[in-house]
């Protein structure tokens, strides 16, 4: 995992801070645009690290609202699914005309790929998993859209599991790296059995440590033979992938690719060579016949960054945005619908 970054509105001066805030989160999460909806001065905090694509960001903030529209959709080449986990505070979450309402212990999942609006009404805190699309089955992946995990049954589980991987950390980054796949693929099982309103079956615990197993090691030796990094037989691992629709070569194909895309997005100065072998790939030819890696590195590496590639601070903020608020909209306008 990368070495965890945090950004606080005490870095800027008080009418700067929104602006500065807005720039945060667009560059850190997805772009959005927001406003504070407060009458005391704002103020925030962000804690982010990532691990292969997938990020773990915790907010403390004031009241505001937030809206992803299809402006800022188009301007993201990237689809996430976003699950929020609400520690403290309440909020409203609005996607494809579902209601999500949020207090302490409950999450939802929401689709970057289609409008959304969130809504803070005091002081809150988040939890915030952002999960590639490209990592989850098409059918998991589609399940997003504001959907409500309560306290209770799987979301609960998910939910604790995550808010516990952010205080690990703060507290040992090594630890937390260890344990950021668990929670994609806590989440992929959650997100399946709330889909199908069932219980889980063996077949799909299994697919869930397979699937595990498999982004761990996929640029391991032949992935035939770790059937028993599993506990299971060839010939079960096999079964239980079918039962959800996918083949163990073609679990294994979305994933290289996925590691692919992200570090020629990430890490311009690798050579495809090396990109491939990091990937599971057998060769640069082998990658290239996967999918097409000039088409990837059309981005620079992500991250909070001003115009010329500096970090963002309280000496660009000014510049880039003159203290407006997110993504070059004003603090004093409503957030955006379209």
């Amino acid at each position: 995992m990368e070495e965890p970054s945090s950004w606080s509105t005490e870095d800027v001066a008080a009418p700067d801070a929104f602006g500065y805030w807005s720039d945060v989160i667009c560059d850190t999460l997805v772009q959005v645009a927001a406003r504070a909806t407060g009458e005391a001065p704002f103020a925030g905090r962000l804690e982010h690290a990532a691990l292969d694509g997938v990020g773990l960001s915790t907010i403390a903030s004031g009241p505001q609202e937030v809206a992803r529209t299809k402006r800022l959709i188009a301007r993201d080449p990237e689809e996430y699914l976003l699950v929020n986990v609400q520690p403290s505070g309440r909020s409203l979450a609005q996607q494809d005309g579902r209601t999500a309402a949020l207090e302490s212990g409950t999450m939802t999942v929401l689709d970057s790929s289609r409008p959304y609006r969130l809504q803070f009404a005091g002081a809150f805190s988040q939890v915030i998993l952002r999960v590639p699309r490209t990592l989850l089955p098409a059918r998991v992946a589609a399940g997003g859209t504001a959907v409500a995990l309560d306290g209770r049954g799987p979301g609960r589980l998910v939910a604790e599991f995550l808010a516990g991987l952010a205080r690990q950390q703060r507290e040992d980054p090594e630890v937390a790296a260890a344990l950021l796949p668990h929670a994609v693929g806590l989440l992929e099982t959650a997100l399946g059995w709330a889909a199908r309103g069932t219980t889980p079956t063996s077949a799909a615990l299994s697919r869930e440590r397979i699937r595990r197993f498999v982004r761990q090691h996929l640029a391991g030796p032949a992935l035939d033979a770790g059937a028993a990094g599993c506990g299971l037989s060839r010939r079960s691992v096999y079964r239980a992938l079918a039962e959800g629709g996918e083949s163990l070569t073609a679990l294994t194909r979305r994933l290289r690719v996925a590691r692919a895309r992200r570090l020629l997005r990430d890490r311009p100065d690798l050579p495809v060579a090396a990109i491939a072998a990091q990937s599971g790939f057998g060769g640069a030819a082998q990658l290239h016949r996967a999918f097409a890696p000039s088409r990837a590195r059309h981005r620079g590496p992500t991250g909070p960054t001003g115009p010329e590639g500096q970090p963002i601070s309280s000496r660009t903020i000014s510049r880039n945005r003159g203290g407006g608020g997110g993504c070059g909209l004003s603090t004093n306008a409503p957030a955006a619908t379209s």
